[in-house]
């Protein structure tokens, strides 16, 4: 029975051991096995000494007295808490920014600094208080950027040493004192309303502006239709004159005929048989034999027809209609005054060759003067008792 029992106790102290073998042989293999992510780098430390950086992938370590710390290569972000700041103007504003770091080199940011995210959020805390109290407000709330490259190149050179390279820094809100915004929102709303009476003003005066020049314009456009019109209204006047004139000097024509008729029957009438004519009378018997006689008379060399003459013809615009109306176009061109003028000439008579009827038969009965001197003398060789002198 002893011996069942002493080998039952061999039995389960050789599994304990082997127990236990295997639990340390897992435990060595895990402390000797680090993995390193493709993102990171480890510094590896032996006996508290530094030894190496440990790379992405699977690392075979010294188990049991190695340690290692684990860097982020990737860049960073670190939110640097509100801050409130002086101006140099002695306003009150409270800010907060945002820092993006990256690690560069991680034996630096292992050896250098003990924690480099708070360090850089402490430099960045304290450096954004003395950019901000080195400013005035406007430019606080105005020139952002400047605040920013101020800060981060505040930053550059203490993070340099610590491995850590700065690679933005974003100012989010710069806010003055309450008091402080409501004085500016009065000052903009001022600035506002000035602003407006102001394009209200440039408003008003452009639309005068061009209000004047419309009716400058439509004065102009006026004057002008209203000249077109005086000058069309003279040239109808002047082309009225102008009819109204060979219209009259027509029918001067016209009763110097009738007084030739009436004369030429009063001389058929009379008992002497012979008649000295004047030569205008001469025309107009020629002119007009065939209706003294009824009769067909052969009409003498130089004599018209009954039929329009050319200036007849010319007058009422027989040939060429078009042409009339082309210098009745081309007559608007001519000077207002020049066509009064002409109008006033024609009217008064001055400049014209047109006689009356009672001049034109004055000239009919007056006998031609003679290149002798005598009574004229019949064709028989007697003396024309009306043509002696008393």
């Amino acid at each position: 029975m002893a011996p069942v029992i002493l080998q039952l106790g061999l039995g389960v102290g050789s599994l304990v051991v082997g127990i236990l073998v295997l639990i340390l042989a897992i435990v060595t293999v895990y402390q000797m096995v680090e993995i390193v992510n493709a993102y990171e780098k480890k510094a590896l430390t032996v006996f508290g000494e530094y030894r190496r950086l440990l790379e992405p992938g699977i690392t075979f370590i010294p188990p049991f007295v190695s340690r290692t710390y684990a860097f982020d290569m990737r860049t960073q972000t670190l939110d640097v808490p509100r801050q409130e700041a002086i101006t140099r103007d002695n306003s009150p504003v409270t800010a907060d920014a945002v820092v993006y770091i990256k690690v560069m080199d991680a034996r630096k940011a292992f050896l250098e600094v003990d924690n480099y995210k708070m360090a850089v959020s402490n430099l960045a805390q304290t450096t954004l208080r003395a950019v901000l109290g080195d400013m005035e407000l406007d430019d606080t709330l105005n020139k952002r950027q400047e605040i920013n490259a101020r800060i981060r190149k505040e930053l550059d050179e203490p993070t340099d040493e610590w491995g850590v390279r700065v690679e933005s820094v974003e100012v989010r809100e710069v806010n003055p004192s309450k008091d402080v915004q409501q004085a500016m929102e009065q000052q903009t709303s001022a600035e506002r309303r000035r602003r407006a009476m102001i394009l209200e003003a440039q408003g008003e005066r452009r639309s005068a502006v061009e209000t004047a020049q419309g009716e400058k314009q439509s004065n102009i456009i006026r004057a002008q239709g209203e000249k077109q019109s005086q000058i069309l209204e003279a040239q109808g006047d002047a082309i009225s004159t102008v009819l109204r004139a060979k219209s009259a000097e027509s029918m001067g024509e016209r009763a110097v005929i009738d007084k030739g008729m009436e004369t030429l029957e009063r001389m058929g009438q009379g008992e002497s048989t012979t008649f000295v004519l004047p030569q205008e009378l001469t025309s107009l018997v020629g002119r007009y034999g065939k209706q003294l006689s009824g009769s067909d008379v052969q009409e003498m060399d130089g004599l018209d027809s009954l039929e329009f003459d050319d200036e007849t013809r010319e007058l009422i615009g027989l040939d060429d209609i078009e042409e009339i109306l082309g210098q009745i176009d081309e007559a608007a061109e001519m000077d207002i005054e020049e066509l009064e003028q002409e109008a006033e000439a024609i009217k008064s008579g001055s400049g014209t060759s047109i006689k009356s009827a009672d001049e034109v038969m004055q000239d009919a009965q007056e006998p031609p003067e003679m290149d002798g001197e005598g009574p004229a003398e019949t064709p028989d060789g007697e003396t024309d008792p009306e043509t002696e002198p008393e």
